[in-house]
């Protein structure tokens, strides 16, 4: 059985086909990151795990709505935390890539204002971090110097390492020195189909020495579509492809790979053992 860490469901309108052809693949259970189109939406994936055994949730107000990070809905957000299929907070975090996302300061106190959440709701996070690297000119002078995972590590090492809660690095695409330093704060790894891309060297080559109880795979569906099928929309069912690219990475089978990574879930959230 493998387990898609990371995947967005509010937007098929053919789910029940996604969800069949998941079960086909063996697809056993699904993460359903409920971000919504906002903190007005972000209960539609706890909606979705209410109704399908197979689909756990999250919420959180992605760094890009941080200006939503109200008093209001960060109550909302605090409320559907407390049900038991939601087992997570996020996509939570720093983005510093598109020019229009919220000022450095507003993203900051969002983040950890959802930290202080997951803490008191004694629940891992997920999160979301994006530079201003490889962003556009007007998103460079918006956001450097600054660093988004430098500043995403130290928030985390001042907000979250103390509460001895563990977390997901989403989807993740850092240096190794990163990784390095996600492992330190007790974060698991999260490798998405961009894994699979030619140019991803430096994401392959932390894929193939993280630890092997600190590793999951996952779609971030309907995005990032694995080799062969990027640029095609993604579904959970194509987790397959990455976790046997991440195998081949790692010297293992494939079956093994999906054992790995099944228990590392079911260890970062005990609550799927228990239904």
């Amino acid at each position: 059985m493998l387990i898609d860490s990371h995947c967005h469901l509010d937007d098929y309108d053919d789910l029940p086909a996604v969800l069949a052809r998941a079960r086909e693949a063996g697809i056993g259970r699904m993460l359903a990151i409920g971000i919504g189109d906002g903190p007005a939406t972000m209960h539609r994936a706890l909606e979705l795990a209410q109704a399908h055994p197979q689909i756990w949730a999250s919420a959180g107000i992605h760094p890009q709505e941080a200006r939503q990070a109200t008093p209001e809905w960060l109550k909302k957000l605090a409320t559907l935390v407390d049900d038991p299929r939601c087992i997570a907070v996020g996509e939570i975090g720093l983005d510093y890539y598109h020019a229009d996302n919220p000022d450095i300061a507003t993203q900051q106190a969002a983040f950890i204002a959802q930290m202080n959440i997951a803490v008191a709701a004694r629940k891992p996070i997920t999160i979301h971090c994006r530079t201003s690297e490889l962003a556009t000119p007007v998103a460079k002078a918006k956001y450097e110097p600054a660093d988004a995972w430098a500043d995403l590590l130290a928030l985390i090492a001042e907000h979250w390492t103390p509460s001895g809660l563990p977390g997901i690095m989403h989807c993740f695409s850092g240096s190794e020195e990163q990784a390095r330093r996600s492992l330190e704060a007790g974060f698991y790894l999260s490798f998405a189909g961009n894994v699979t891309y030619p140019k991803s060297t430096v994401i392959q080559a932390v894929a193939k020495w993280a630890p092997a109880d600190r590793i999951l795979v996952e779609t971030d569906a309907p995005f990032l579509a694995p080799v062969p099928l990027r640029g095609q929309r993604n579904e959970p069912a194509h987790v397959a492809l990455t976790a046997k690219f991440v195998a081949e990475l790692r010297g293992v089978s494939v079956e093994d790979l999906a054992a790995q990574t099944t228990a590392n879930f079911e260890r970062l959230f005990p609550a799927v053992l228990r239904g």
